[in-house]
């Protein structure tokens, strides 16, 4: 901890050591200092912290980059400087990584990889990567983890969160950045970042949502070869994509790489819900054929289906300039809350985004949308969503990425039609006939017990023995909720037993003789009329 006020008081971070009572002294040590001026006059704040915790080592570093993602809670200056934060460290000794390797999968290094190179091809602040061969000769990557790492971690952050803590009890302004909830946050980020099997299974997955999908590779995992220490990767030979002269020679498309960016973010984020949250260009690579391949594993974001739905609504109205429909979602999706002033809610959005829209298209940046978004709507008391935080840092990443790379194409010209007819999709009879298959099996559960589950219900209400005691200021809301249960219990029990009675009509013999007409008519009749009533009270719940 002196460490830490000591650096913070060297770099002048006046501000940030009045916040903790403990640091306050070194914040008058750092006053008296005759450098502490000309550091001031030197550099910004934000330079000044990004220097700090560049100094304080790799857990900071990596502290710094999770912040440099909350725009919702630090201004763009020191946003804007800590996203210049680079993981980049020396490496530690390859025949060190040799023996972490052969300890972790516990067998000889030799029989793992008859070759594996001592010196490592990348380093980074939790991991370094070696080139290696299978005893088949495949090449593979062979990630290894630092030693130590996970013991300096873990005392890093216990001063993380003590500081964290006596901050918040200290300073209103503490409490407002949520210290302890970023250094929480961070902690979760940074031990998932140090289970190597866990990022092994993160490719997995990855790899296996693209599998119909060749226009992205995610390498292969070599599972036998893998532990919590050591993950082994299928080798890839692409060209990093920030490398446009080795591009260009080597006759890569751009039109095609950009398009295939485009439909990878889509399928990634609103396809399948499970997206790659680190994909800053020294993670990108492109192959053969314009393949794009990726890297690097350690962060995934996921949203799901509802979420995916509320963020293609709200994208598609931003970029139609429905800024109604924009408020609206962010309120259906809870958002924002329920006693917000949409008036005042719309003509926020619509001073966000006009200043975007109005750019010339390959300006147009819906991520920088998102982040002013996340730093207006505080006022509106919209809760933080670490999700869309996540997706916020993937989104300028990747319109980062293709901009650079061509800077004629904006990714969402490619990426609307794909959100409309995605939009249509899941808005449209497809959907609702997957909702029906998915939710057949948990009906031939509940259909069986409900006339007695409905009539048990009834008898008590008629017999005085359903009691309801309800207080407080939301008694209506219950109430309605209450009724509105009653109803959806009424239109589930009606549907299901008209449902009933038409598979029992359907059993009939010579019902067709009896009514003049065919009996499976009924039969479908009935069941189609009780399949509608359940599908009532369904959308009636999700209302």
């Amino acid at each position: 901890m002196l460490v830490i006020g000591r650096t913070l008081a060297k770099y002048g971070l006046d501000e940030l050591l009045a916040l903790i009572p403990v640091f306050r002294p070194y914040a008058w040590v750092s006053r008296l200092n005759p450098f502490r001026r000309r550091m001031v006059r030197r550099y910004s704040r934000g330079r000044r912290l990004r220097l700090a915790l560049e100094a304080l080592g790799p857990p900071f570093i990596k502290l710094g980059q999770i912040l440099s993602t909350r725009r919702d809670l630090l201004p763009p200056d020191i946003i804007e400087e800590l996203a210049y934060l680079q993981d980049d460290v020396a490496a530690f000794d390859g025949d060190t990584a040799a023996a972490i390797v052969a300890e972790a999968l516990e067998d000889d290094l030799d029989a793992l990889f008859p070759v594996f190179d001592r010196d490592p091809v990348a380093s980074a602040s939790i991991a370094q990567v070696h080139r290696g061969e299978l005893p088949d000769g495949t090449p593979v990557a062979v990630k290894v983890r630092r030693p130590g790492i996970e013991t300096l971690i873990d005392t890093d952050l216990a001063v993380m969160f003590a500081i964290a803590a006596l901050g918040e009890h200290a300073h209103s302004e503490a409490r407002r950045l949520k210290l302890v909830a970023v250094v929480n946050e961070f902690a979760k980020t940074i031990h998932d970042e140090l289970d190597l099997e866990k990022e092994g299974a993160h490719a997995s997955q990855l790899r296996r949502n693209f599998r119909d999908n060749p226009i992205l590779l995610v390498p292969r995992v070599h599972w036998r070869r893998t532990a919590r220490e050591v993950l082994t990767l299928e080798w890839i030979e692409g060209l990093a994509i920030d490398e446009r002269d080795a591009l260009d020679r080597a006759g890569a498309d751009v039109d095609a790489v950009s398009r295939y960016a485009a439909e990878v973010f889509f399928q990634q984020v609103f396809r399948d819900g499970y997206f790659h949250a680190d994909m800053h260009p020294g993670n990108v690579f492109v192959g053969a054929g314009n393949q794009l391949q990726v890297v690097d594993f350690g962060i995934m974001g996921t949203l799901d289906a509802d979420q995916r739905r509320y963020l293609a609504d709200m994208l598609l109205a931003f970029l139609e300039r429905d800024y109604t429909r924009a408020a609206w979602v962010h309120l259906e999706a809870g958002y924002v809350p329920s006693d917000t002033d949409m008036a005042a809610f719309e003509d926020a959005l619509r001073a966000i985004a006009e200043p975007i829209l109005d750019r010339p298209l390959e300006e147009i940046s819906m991520a920088h949308l998102l982040i002013r978004l996340f730093q207006t709507t505080r006022r509106f008391h919209m809760e933080t969503q670490p999700q869309l935080i996540l997706l916020q840092k993937t989104m300028v990443n990747v319109e980062g990425i293709a901009r650079e790379f061509n800077p004629r194409m904006n990714i969402w010209t490619a990426v609307q039609p794909l959100l409309r007819e995605w939009m249509i999709n899941e808005k449209g009879p497809r959907r609702m006939w997957r909702e029906v298959q998915r939710e057949a099996p948990e009906w031939g559960r509940l259909l069986p017990a409900l006339p007695r589950q409905a009539a048990s219900f009834l008898d008590r209400a008629l017999g005085d023995d359903l009691t309801l005691n309800l207080r407080g200021p939301q008694l209506e809301q219950i109430r309605n909720e209450v009724r509105d249960g009653i109803r959806r219990l009424a239109l589930a029990g009606t549907g299901g037993a008209l449902v009933l009675a038409g598979s029992l009509a359907a059993l009939v013999p010579d019902l067709e003789t009896r009514l003049g007409f065919p009996g499976w008519w009924l039969a479908l009749g009935l069941a189609g009329a009780g399949g509608l009533l359940i599908l009532g009270g369904l959308i009636r719940a999700r209302a």
